[in-house]
């Protein structure tokens, strides 16, 4: 059974002989990679004089009272390392890994066990009982859910499973890193979101570039520019470089010319040449919402030879979400499209060329988004090829971007992503 942070604090200090020294300020913990923090010192108020602070091993119990193991206890000198539990955690906004969402900290509790008895913070108390225990109405909440037939539920999120958010926190964004990248991006844009701006441009920096540019994506268009502005230049060349051409092309149309500009010459050529080639057309234009990242193979192959081929290409690589196999010549004008399926399911020998659909549905890159969006829901496409009046491929057009202009964006958040 834990005792909570709510119940030390303020609670009178005794050393060794009954003295009473002044009241617990605060604990200071040591966050470790893996399993719960453990306590290291306390912190105790004493009247006009300094704060004290107290090694972990020199104390006996911290409850009912912190009771101290000597009169005169050595003075613990910090790390630099420490977390204090009650300036810097409790009632702090975190998230919980495991539930993907944000919480306040009412409450923390700790446990003690090992050979030496010490001390460590198990877990984080949310909800509405952990509350009521700080304002001292823990029992009469209790005693009017009996009345109903429920139980108090102890809502205690275990220690490894949180990690800080807010624009002040202390050094665990270290290990909230990794914690937070474990998330799925749609779930770490909804926590951005929620933040105030300078937590949620906390938690945006300590991500990785991948899972920054994968979160960007997710939130609502009218802040993705906001948020990827407050990141260092560099930084925010290296997102850019890690988003999906489209949406890079998306959010740096929404920039000043100068800073879009400054923007395109910090990515590497390759992904700059693609975004560029996406803002030279109209916003609401098959071009302007297409994506340069598809697959392609060459003509003449055979299944088997198309499947080799695919395993050994870069653009294939970059098609995270690849649904559709283009076949193109050596001009890059399109021949045929067939899905990966009845790619893998065809025999080996058997000839793309016999099994592709070799007039595919396409659009011009000067097509309106609607057009494209009425295209893709006509013949239930997954994603429609643009391509010029040669039949060059420039680019595809997937169903979320496509019908982007008709459904609202909270709810194609909703929609299954193929892409």
């Amino acid at each position: 059974m834990g005792i909570y942070l709510s119940q030390i604090v303020g609670k009178a200090v005794w050393d060794l002989q009954g003295q009473k020294i002044g009241r617990c300020a605060d604990i200071l913990v040591r966050e470790r990679e893996h399993g719960p923090a453990q306590v290291r010192a306390v912190a105790i108020e004493r009247g006009n004089e300094p704060e004290l602070l107290v090694p972990a091993e020199h104390v006996a119990s911290l409850t009912p009272g912190v009771v101290l193991k000597s009169a005169t206890p050595p003075p613990y000198v910090p790390q630099g390392d420490e977390v204090r539990l009650r300036s810097q955690v409790l009632d702090r906004q975190i998230v919980d890994v495991e539930g993907r969402r944000l919480v306040r900290a009412n409450d923390l509790q700790l446990v003690r066990h090992g050979a030496e008895g010490r001390y460590f913070v198990s877990g984080v108390a949310a909800g509405v009982s952990s509350f009521l225990r700080r304002l001292g109405f823990e029992g009469a909440y209790a005693d009017v859910l009996k009345r109903i037939g429920r139980q108090p539920l102890a809502e205690v999120i275990p220690w490894q499973d949180v990690a800080p958010v807010e624009a002040d926190a202390p050094i665990r964004l270290r290990v909230a890193k990794s914690k937070i990248s474990r998330i799925n991006p749609v779930d770490i844009a909804d926590i951005i979101t929620e933040l105030d701006r300078q937590s949620g441009m906390a938690l945006l920096r300590s991500l990785d570039n991948e899972t920054a540019a994968d979160a960007i994506q997710e939130i609502e268009p009218e802040l993705q520019a906001s948020m990827l502005t407050t990141l260092p230049p560099e930084r925010a060349a290296d997102v850019l470089e890690e988003m999906d051409p489209d949406s890079a092309a998306d959010v740096l149309a929404s920039l000043e010319d100068a800073h879009r500009d400054n923007l395109l010459a910090l990515m590497e050529e390759e992904e700059s040449t693609d975004v560029q080639k996406l803002l030279a057309y109209p916003e609401d234009t098959a071009g302007g919402i297409m994506t340069t990242e598809y697959t392609t193979i060459p003509t003449g192959l055979t299944v088997g030879q198309a499947l080799d081929y695919l395993r050994q290409s870069a653009s294939a690589r970059e098609d995270e979400t690849m649904y559709y196999v283009h076949i193109a010549d050596e001009n890059g004008r399109l021949r045929g499209v067939l899905t990966l399926r009845d790619l893998v399911m065809a025999d080996p020998s058997s000839p793309v060329d016999e099994i592709m659909e070799r007039h595919p549905i396409t659009v011009n890159p000067t097509v309106s988004q609607r057009e494209v969006a009425r295209i893709v829901a006509k013949y239930n496409l997954l994603e429609v090829p643009v391509v010029d009046e040669q039949g060059v491929l420039h680019g595809i057009v997937t169903v979320d971007d496509a019908i982007d202009a008709v459904i609202p964006t909270a709810w194609k958040k909703r929609l299954p992503h193929f892409y």
